[in-house]
This record gives C-alpha cells, sequence and structure tokens, in this order.
C-alpha cells in the first residue's frame, strides 16, 4: 500500500537515487520517494505536472505551496538531490537576467535551487531559469525548515 502512495504522489519520469546525477529513471524516484516517506527525515518534494512544492517529515506533509518551475526553454532538472547550500540572500545571473537579493536560496544541483521570488506573484505558473521559485514567506519558512542535505526530489 505504501508503495502504491510512493508511485501514486511521484507520478515520476525520472528520478535518482543517488541524490548527484538526474536520471530517466521512474521506479528509482519512487523508491527514493518511498524510502524518504517509510523514515522520520525531512524531505522536500516538487512536482513540475502540479508546480506543487510539498515539505515532509517521514510520510507526514507537514507544508504544501504552489511555485513556479523551469519554462520548457529552461527547464528544472528531475531527479533525487540535496541541499548543497544555504544563502540567506544571494545574486542569480544568468545570459538575460541579473537579480540581486535573491532570498532564502537552497542549491540543491550546482546553480539550481528552491528560493523566494519577490520579482513576480505568477506561482502555478512556469517562469524561471530552472529553478524552484517560491512565495518569499513561503521561501523564509522552508529555509529555517530544512538543512544542509536535506533530501529534494523532483518528478514530473
Amino acid at each position: 500500500m505504501a508503495l502504491a502512495l510512493a508511485l501514486s504522489i511521484a507520478g515520476a519520469k525520472s528520478g535518482s537515487v543517488l541524490a548527484v546525477e538526474p536520471s530517466d529513471n521512474a521506479e528509482a524516484i519512487a523508491t527514493r520517494m518511498y524510502d524518504l516517506q517509510q523514515s522520520s527525515q525531512r524531505w522536500i518534494q516538487v512536482d513540475l505536472s502540479t508546480q506543487r512544492l510539498i515539505a515532509w517529515e517521514g510520510g507526514n506533509p507537514v507544508r504544501a505551496v504552489i511555485v513556479s518551475t523551469g519554462r520548457d526553454a529552461t527547464p528544472t532538472l528531475t531527479g533525487t538531490f540535496e541541499i548543497q547550500s544555504m544563502h540567506r540572500v544571494a545574486r542569480m545571473q544568468g545570459d538575460d537576467y541579473n537579480i540581486p537579493d535573491v532570498p532564502f536560496v537552497m542549491y540543491y544541483s550546482g546553480n539550481y535551487g528552491i528560493h523566494g521570488a519577490y520579482w513576480h506573484n505568477q506561482f502555478g505558473v512556469p517562469m524561471s531559469h530552472g529553478c524552484v521559485n517560491v512565495a518569499v514567506d513561503h521561501a523564509e519558512w522552508l529555509f529555517s525548515w530544512a538543512e544542509m542535505g536535506t533530501p529534494v526530489v523532483v518528478h514530473e
């Protein structure tokens, strides 16, 4: 029953059990989510198909928020990752953007991260260059709740 729940929640098309490289293995991501749900560990799920982020403690969801992930041209990576660094404020730059004072940044794979977005309020719609945009108040809560190494599962 719990595996069916994990598979149902995952709805995944890609994932990685080793938390470093994205892959195209729905079974691996479902297995990882099942394992996390059987633990008491805090972890973050990002569902690209519904534009939702859920903060979990084991199998108990503790907070769900609407997010904005990457556009088709700049997609959000799918897979299983871990928070690698946390910054209360950071500057984010790319070829066509330069945003100062981005709040509550949690990088989970290179330059991909979860962070507050003060420059738009169109959550629920893919808007980013690959990051997971969250309303600033929700990003602050997540930043306080999570810690280095917190698993992040991103799936379709």
